[in-house]
């Protein structure tokens, strides 16, 4: 991300710098500096000051271990499941419920019935929170950060944050303990990104306003830490930045604000490329002018996941290449098995002039593994949906 930074800040760094706004006799305090960076102090990072100590706690409460029951189904196929009629549960942390997860990723669907009623910082790994349906504010540490219906909402590691709905939220959900980056291909060696990627630093949007808490009232933070939540209590508001600046931050990306790739022929999944972690990588399937050659296949080509997983998100429109599957429903085509068009989709789409399919794809290079409530939401028929009985049969 680009250099950003709101309410005040001293003019070099790790220099004596005092609470401006202090009604305190005499010496206003100090203010506590706080490097929050990535790679040791190698990578990007950003500095914060506050009014307390972050390290300050009055109760350290309980911890909660992470537990992920595994679904290893009987049969390795490619799978449907539906999520749409899942009920609202829990609050905007521990209603997300994951479906499909490895070692580098974990994805799932999150229909919170409730806002959080503390505050939550994500000690191992950074977290995109797509929002299918909503919107509100997320406020952190680095401000008040405003999100709408389609937006990915990027938080990094170590942002103290807590979510405000302005209406009913539904989201898709990642986490992984690597970084979430644009690709390295629309970057240059600055990092500013080019003129052919699908989007430009306009289109990321950081947190809006940076409100200064002093209230010393009792505040509850969940941290999560070593494959669980540990529970802490602060006598203090742990948003209490006064100001801060640096390339770590939270933002929010539009999924409309993503610029979709066309050509004389289709065009491969990496032109739908937004995100990448480790061994993963996220896209956003917008609608676009569909290839105008006119002896031109406008569906995906059969394809091959010899070394990768493709979850599929579907979010509006209508996406040709598939039958029966709806909204708010996810396919996962696993490694070792080809997929593509099922049948009849492909001549029905010759000629077509564009598509209004909206979904998010994540490809994983580790295979993923199910939990059990993937297993109560699966479509066990859509195995069978490339099969079409032998004419005369």
């Amino acid at each position: 991300m680009r250099y950003h930074s709101l309410g005040r800040i001293p003019a070099k760094r790790h220099v004596q710098f005092r609470d401006p706004d202090s009604s305190a006799n005499g010496s206003a305090p100090l203010l506590v500096e706080e490097v929050m960076g990535f790679e040791g102090f190698s990578g990007n990072e950003s500095i914060l000051y506050h009014l307390f100590s972050p390290c300050r706690v009055k109760e350290v409460g309980a911890f909660t271990p992470i537990e992920l029951e595994e679904w290893v189904p009987d049969t390795h196929v490619h799978r449907l499941t539906h999520t749409m009629a899942m009920e609202p549960q829990g609050d905007s942390v521990l209603g997300r419920r994951v479906l499909q997860y490895n070692a580098d990723v974990e994805i799932g669907i999150c229909v919170p019935e409730r806002e959080a009623d503390y505050f939550y910082r994500d000690g191992e790994g950074d977290e995109v929170i797509f929002v299918h349906e909503g919107s509100g504010v997320v406020e952190t540490i680095f401000g008040t950060l405003p999100y709408r219906k389609h937006d990915y909402v990027v938080i990094p590691r170590g942002t103290t944050y807590r979510f405000r709905f302005d209406e009913p939220q539904r989201w898709l959900t990642f986490y992984t303990p690597g970084e979430i980056e644009t690709p390295n291909r629309y970057r240059n060696r600055y990092g500013q990104l080019l003129e052919h990627a699908p989007f430009s630093q306009r289109d990321f949007h950081p947190p809006a306003e940076l409100v200064t808490h002093r209230s010393r009232d009792e505040q509850h933070v969940k941290v999560r830490v070593r494959g669980g939540y540990q529970d802490y209590v602060l006598d203090y508001h742990p948003l209490d930045v006064v100001g801060w600046d640096g390339y770590v931050y939270p933002y929010t990306f539009n999924i409309h604000d993503f610029e979709p790739k066309a050509g004389r022929l289709h065009q491969p999944p990496p032109a739908h490329q937004t995100f990448q972690g480790p061994n993963f990588v996220i896209c956003s399937f917008c609608p676009r002018m569909l290839d105008w050659d006119p002896a031109a296949v406008v569906l995906p080509y059969h394809h091959s996941n010899v070394q990768s997983e493709e979850v599929m998100y579907y979010v509006d429109g209508d996406y040709a290449a598939r039958k029966g599957v709806e909204i708010g429903s996810f396919t996962l085509h696993p490694s070792g098995l080809p997929h593509g068009p099922q049948p009849g989709t492909v001549e029905k789409t010759l000629g077509m002039k564009e598509t209004s399919e909206l979904a998010v794809m994540c490809d994983t290079f580790r295979p993923l593994k199910l939990t059990t409530l993937a297993r109560e939401l699966d479509d066990p028929s859509y195995a069978y949906s490339w099969y079409e009985e032998p004419v005369g049969a």
